[in-house]
């Protein structure tokens, strides 16, 4: 089963009075893992030229390879260097296929030490990857969590934008004995980055969050599974969503391909789902509309081509 680890969650308050000095419109790019694409980097490739045609805020990239491409180095180096090389700003959301379920060449486990080499290649100073150099926070500047460079949050206008490692195969929850703890370690910095994140929204008073990720916390977890490994953060996430005056929209990945793919945003009262799935999507923040967030399918068809 294909793992990847990352998802965009974005709450939103209503457009009111109460709101800081108005913010002005604009756009970002949401590049998904595709379901099925041959083994190469062209769907990525061809994502990051449109987007880059496009006047867009920043890009949030969730996940740079497939689960059965190679996990060496000079794939990851590769990747880094076409993410590097983007006119927009971008923003790496690893997904578990980068890391989760890596092997060596003897067969044996590998995903800690690609994981820490996914941290240091990717996450190794406080900007962005792009040409536009955008200004990040990451939860690694607290001693506690300095492994967790990946999670990362910035501003843009009058939203705030964050990311976790969340791999989509229930968030990489293990089953063999034996103390479970690359998940029970990520699980407290998870709790811990949810938590900052819309505490400083509210201390901002912000007029949005968006948090971006792999897997979809908020689906009902599989049949048969041993234990749900979204169940902790599921319950936070409501919790906190309910307490935050405003819209939530869940950016992430498709897992699923045999259930038909939702177009755009999907709300559910005030909580929306947004599914990618290869190519981007165009998310446009408009402080005169209600929902404040909508999407789009990144790359239009050109009518002079009919």
């Amino acid at each position: 089963m294909a793992m990847r680890g990352f998802c965009i969650l974005a709450v939103a308050l209503h457009a009111t009075c109460a709101l800081a000095q108005p913010s002005g419109d604009f756009a970002f790019g949401a590049v998904g893992q595709p379901v099925k694409t041959p083994t190469d980097a062209a769907p990525l490739e061809q994502a990051l030229s449109e987007s880059d045609a496009d006047n867009l805020a920043f890009v949030a990239v969730d996940g740079f390879k497939r689960a059965d491409e190679p996990c060496g180095d000079a794939l990851y180096n590769q990747r880094f260097n076409l993410l590097a090389g983007a006119k927009n700003g971008v923003i790496l959301v690893p997904t578990g296929s980068d890391w989760s379920d890596c092997r060596n060449p003897s067969g044996k486990q590998d995903s800690l030490e690609r994981l820490e080499h996914l941290r240091e290649l990717f996450y190794a100073d406080e900007f962005s990857l792009g040409a536009s150099k955008i200004p990040l926070i990451r939860q690694s500047i607290t001693p506690k969590f300095r492994l967790y460079a990946e999670n990362t949050r910035w501003d843009v206008g009058n939203v705030l934008f964050t990311s976790l490692n969340l791999p989509a195969a229930n968030n990489r929850y293990r089953t063999e004995a034996g103390r479970n703890s690359e998940f029970e370690d990520r699980a407290i910095a998870t709790r811990e980055w949810l938590h900052r994140s819309f505490a400083n929204a509210r201390f901002k008073n912000m007029a949005g969050i968006v948090l971006i990720c792999d897997g979809d916390p908020l689906a009902k977890p599989a049949k048969g599974i041993a234990r749900d490994g979204f169940a902790e953060v599921r319950q936070q996430l409501l919790q906190l969503a309910a307490k935050f005056p405003g819209k939530v929209l869940l950016i992430h990945n498709r897992v699923d391909d045999k259930q038909p793919q939702a177009r755009g945003i999907v709300w559910r009262g005030n909580l929306g789902l947004l599914e990618l799935s290869g190519g981007w999507m165009k998310v446009s923040v408009n402080a005169g509309d209600p929902a404040l967030f909508s999407a789009a399918p990144g790359a239009q068809p050109d009518p002079s081509k009919k």
